[in-house]
């Protein structure tokens, strides 16, 4: 053979395989080709070439080159590089690389044209059809109609040669944008972030930029002029804008649309296939220059991708928890120094990782310090549940029912944030104490009282709510514990039954449409009370909001996980910044009950600095991150004595490395998940450590046999 073809396919598997290059193909590195696998035929992409001089093992050959462009090389090394710093098989990456691939091209069209022959014959109705042919190419019927002739006629003239069918491929189309458009009037202090993003992209090269700006600030208007400058320098530029919620693109695409002058790709799970793969061929020929979508954007094969933006970059759904495991604001790193592009993290509650990578130098700190306009942030007061605990069976206490009550007769908006989905999160007997739960899962099923069933938020089971006990038998015996969002929503209506209320959770929002139309009815005021989780917490601007009620400020203290007090900081800054966003003073109630935890105290005196010093000295003391690396081991089998066998070898084989610590196996929290068992093992390493390498050591020493799994999670953010 004259030459081997290295072959990754979208699958999980550990590398690339070997196919034989049929004579004359001429085959290049990035090709997608079609690959016999079994009995099937796999598309799949060209990673390596070589001699194949001296092989002697009968090797399949490559089926066909597809008719779709080449990867580009930067797109194949970065699918390559994530998945060794993932410790996965490059197959999981290229997967996702992949997914507009696999959506269907748009069909070709057939239309009529004149070849410039003369009818041997003319009609009053061939004119006619001679005459309409001149515009844009259409098809036969069309061209008759527009004619206003019969079919026959078109017929008659393609018969003699003076029409001919051609056959159109449809061409990816998107708007070019216009960097000269004028964009927003920005304050001095936006204005100098701006210049100094501006700066950085026409330096070129790779540099990354932490956008630091308070809930409020314009940061959005701020990296749109970085992305103009990026367009201006280089007509072939690409922009990438990476968000963590689907309810937040609408809302972007429609500012990058009014900025540019033009529509950018949308690119989420909400997409449809079609849509999709226009996009990703857009992206792939360079038609496609900006992209708004969530992080499986990152994966999109760009031919000069020149800026990645990471809004909200502190944001824990840029963490992929399933399939190939990663974190989407460390791969956009990652991915603009292959690209040799900038990158510009943005966020009023920036991770701790990327403080420490600004305060050591190694990222630009810009920092926008006030509001955008004649807002200002917040007044920011606690609750103590103790001293003023609501009425019984409610969840709403004396303090802010008051101030909902004068906000609401002042003509004003409320929002009730609680990060809690669905009407109730546990369900118990109370004949005999029986915790509802998933079938072969430790989860606790939530009651859903919009559509009567019990949810399992993890696995996705449901079912009715029965009208007795399963376990025991008794009846009418189940009783909900805690509060969700549509519970909250109920004692707010009969608190103030005038008031208009909703709920934004991904329960009641199913897609980004249905967000946009909620948000679009927020901020236009047709909305009095609204009860949201997460989902309306960040990025959002609703003009005559002024009260934000945190219905369980210590929800996310609890569990003990090294980033709790982080994500509770971060997490309770971003939604008490909804208030008060345009010119009217907004404020914010946390009811809690420990109102002197060091996260609370920050919040009320609204001080990051303070808060971020003392968690940065607890983790350094500690070596955890940003000071040390962390990834954990999760394995999992139906059968419970083979996993603790397995366990016990694993332990065993963990290299011995300086620098290193490993911990467990221990039982994970979440035990049980679809009938599989699970325990967790927790590796912390010093900062100089090569954890990815150190951990695809010990998976090799790892044999995982039968129904046994392993998935490694580096940079854990999960700990269940």
């Amino acid at each position: 053979m004259s030459r081997i073809a290295s072959v990754l396919l979208p699958l999980p598997l550990p590398e690339a395989f070997d196919y034989a290059e049929p004579e004359g193909m001429e085959l290049a590195v990035g090709d997608q080709v079609a690959a016999p696998l079994g009995p099937n035929l796999m598309r799949g992409v060209v990673a390596a070439l070589r001699d194949g001089a001296g092989h002697n093992r009968p090797l399949k050959a490559v089926q066909a080159r597809l008719d779709d462009p080449p990867l580009p090389a930067s797109t194949l090394e970065f699918v390559q590089w994530a998945a060794r710093y993932a410790v996965d098989a490059p197959g999981q990456p290229l997967a996702i690389a992949l997914r507009g691939a696999r959506g269907p091209k748009p069909k070709a069209v057939r239309v009529v044209e004149a070849t410039g022959l003369q009818p041997a014959r003319v009609t009053p109705a061939r004119t006619k059809v001679l005459a309409a042919a001149q515009g844009a190419p259409v098809s036969g019927a069309e061209l008759a109609r527009t004619a206003g002739v019969s079919a026959g006629v078109v017929k008659a003239l393609l018969d003699e040669g003076v029409l001919a069918v051609r056959t159109l491929e449809p061409e990816v189309r998107f708007d070019a944008p216009d960097p000269s458009r004028e964009g927003a009037a920005l304050n001095p202090s936006q204005a100098a972030a701006a210049e100094a993003l501006r700066a950085m992209v026409g330096e070129g090269g790779f540099q990354v930029a932490l956008l630091d700006g308070v809930t409020g600030s314009g940061k959005t208007e701020v990296y749109l002029e970085a992305a103009a400058a990026a367009l201006a320098a280089d007509p072939e530029a690409q922009v990438l804008i990476l968000l963590p919620e689907i309810a937040l693109t609408q809302a972007v695409i429609a500012r990058v649309a009014a900025r540019f002058g033009a529509q950018p790709g949308e690119w989420h799970s909400d997409v449809a296939p079609p849509a999709r793969r226009r996009v990703w061929d857009g992206v792939l020929s360079g038609a496609c220059r900006i992209v708004v979508g969530a992080r499986s954007a990152l994966f999109l094969p760009f031919r000069k991708l020149r800026l990645v933006v990471v809004d909200e970059e502190h944001d824990a759904s840029f963490k992929q928890e399933e399939g190939f495991i990663y974190h989407a604001r460390d791969l956009a790193v990652a991915r603009g120094k292959i690209e040799e592009a900038a990158v510009v993290l943005a966020s009023a509650t920036p991770s701790l990782e990327t403080l420490r990578n600004a305060e050591t130098g190694r990222y630009r700190w810009l920092r926008i310090s006030a509001r955008h306009g004649s807002a200002r942030l917040p007044d920011i007061a606690l609750i103590d549940l103790r001293e003023t605990p609501p009425e019984h069976g409610r969840w709403l206490s004396p303090p802010l029912v008051t101030a909902m009550g004068e906000t609401l007769a002042r003509g004003e908006q409320v929002l009730l944030f609680l990060n809690r989905r669905g009407y109730a999160p546990l369900v118990l007997c109370k004949a005999c104490g029986e915790r509802m739960t998933a079938p072969d899962t430790d989860s606790w099923l939530v009651e859903h009282r919009y559509s009567g069933r019990l949810v399992c938020h993890l696995t996705g089971f449901s079912m009715p709510k029965p009208v007795a006990c399963p376990h025991c038998g008794a009846k009418d015996s189940l009783v909900s514990i805690g509060p969700g969002v549509e519970r909250v929503e109920e004692e707010a209506k009969a608190l103030f039954p005038e008031a208009r209320l909703a709920v934004f959770s991904s329960d009641t929002v199913f897609d980004a449409r249905e967000a946009r139309r909620l948000i679009e009815s927020m901020a236009a005021g047709e909305i009095d009370v609204l009860v949201a989780t997460q989902a309306a917490a960040k990025g959002h601007n609703f003009p005559n909001l002024t009260l934000v009620g945190v219905v369980d400020a210590d929800l996310g203290l609890r569990g003990g996980d090294l980033r709790a007090a982080e994500r509770t900081y971060q997490l309770l800054a971003q939604a008490t910044g909804r208030a008060g966003r345009k010119d009217r003073p907004g404020r914010a109630l946390l009811q809690t009950y420990a109102p002197d935890h060091a996260v609370m105290q920050a919040l009320k005196a609204q001080d990051r600095d303070a808060f971020v010093a003392a968690e940065m000295a607890e983790r350094e003391l500690a070596g955890l991150p940003p000071f040390g690396r962390l990834a954990a081991v999760i394995a999992s089998d139906v059968d419970a004595a083979r996993l603790d066998a397995f366990c016990r070898e694993m332990a065993e084989a963990a290299p011995n490395t300086a620098g290193v610590e490993v911990y467990g196996p221990a039982d994970a929290p979440l035990g049980l998940i679809r009938g599989r068992r699970r325990k967790r093992f927790l590796v912390r390493a010093d900062r100089g450590v090569d954890l990815s390498a150190y951990m695809a050591a010990w998976r090799a020493r790892m044999k995982p046999r039968g129904a046994l799994r392993v998935a490694i999670d580096i940079d854990p953010y999960s700990f269940l």
